[in-house]
């Protein structure tokens, strides 16, 4: 069987709130998977049905063939989850060594710390870490037991850029092994960079599904970027060509239906406007288009 798992027709509420609506996803072995969506597409919920921490409503779960308690209790699936407690008094040593107590075929202590990267800090109390010192403790608690599929929640969150190179290094070399990989992320960059394929929630449904090229071929346009001095975000989002339009620091950002359109309107309208770029649509670009309608404050 080369399915690692298959979430068919769930739906999950929340007394008047439906987090999660009929979603399918079916993963095969050896993927690495990027969840993405806004805050309340239900991505949260999803991954909580996933490990068998929250019961559907309606719908199946299937890890390995078996319900996800069954691939938990065996070492099969194993979960890093951005805030788990970690006893403060407890060094990641002590904490790798009860992990693995509860497996009958753990990785060896060893190969938890240098994979984790934990060695320089193995023997310092959890409460002295710094945040993406504790993320790496979570993730060699998460590897303790060899599980054949991992699921991640914001893995590299408090992370620096040394941190976070170094663990996707580890993570290809956990997924070349013919692991699984379901990854929930913030920084789309990662997404782009170390995703086999990736899975974009809305409203508790799968808005996309498939390559990094595949979803941005799903929004068609192109992005113009230009310096436009005493633009406002609305004044350029009423330009011809313009879907949407918002500025970060001195650039202003245009979705453009019609680039070709858009840039004729900005320089009649904007005379002034300068450094003027126009690039394909990125993963974050279409991540924009294909979210732009969910609400802000639904449940997560």
């Amino acid at each position: 069987m080369s399915e690692a798992f298959s979430l068919r027709g769930l739906t999950k509420r929340f007394g008047p709130v439906l987090a999660v609506d009929g979603l399918s996803l079916e993963v095969e072995r050896g993927e690495v998977v990027a969840l993405l969506g806004p805050n309340g597409a239900g991505k949260s919920t999803t991954v909580d049905m996933l490990l068998g921490l929250t019961k559907p409503d309606e719908g199946d779960v299937r890890v390995f063939g078996g319900g996800p308690r069954a691939a938990v209790d065996a070492g099969r699936l194993a979960a890093m989850v951005q805030n788990g407690f970690l006893l403060r008094d407890v060094t990641p040593a002590e904490l790798v060594a009860l992990m693995r107590s509860m497996y009958r075929t753990p990785l060896s202590t060893g190969e938890v710390v240098e994979r984790a990267g934990i060695g320089e800090f193995a023997g310092r109390r959890c409460g002295k870490l710094s945040g993406g010192q504790l993320q790496r403790v979570r993730y060699a608690l998460a590897l303790a037991g060899d599980p054949e599929l991992l699921v991640l929640d914001e893995p590299t969150a408090a992370m620096d850029v040394d941190g976070r190179r170094s663990f996707w290094a580890s993570m290809h070399e956990f997924s070349a092994s013919g692991r699984t990989v379901l990854f929930a992320t913030h920084y789309l960059a990662e997404a782009e960079d170390y995703a086999d394929r990736v899975v974009l929630m809305r409203h508790g449904r799968v808005v996309a599904d498939g390559t990094v090229a595949e979803v941005r071929a799903a929004v068609s346009g192109r992005v113009l970027r230009a310096v436009v001095p005493g633009a406002s975000e609305a004044a350029l989002a009423d330009l011809a060509g313009v879907t949407t339009a918002r500025i970060q620091g001195a650039r202003a950002e245009l979705a453009c239906a019609d680039s070709d359109l858009a840039i004729r309107a900005l320089l009649t309208t904007f005379p002034e406007a300068g450094d003027i770029e126009i690039t394909a649509v990125g993963l974050e670009e279409a991540f924009l288009a294909l979210t732009a309608d969910e609400p802000e404050g639904a449940l997560r």
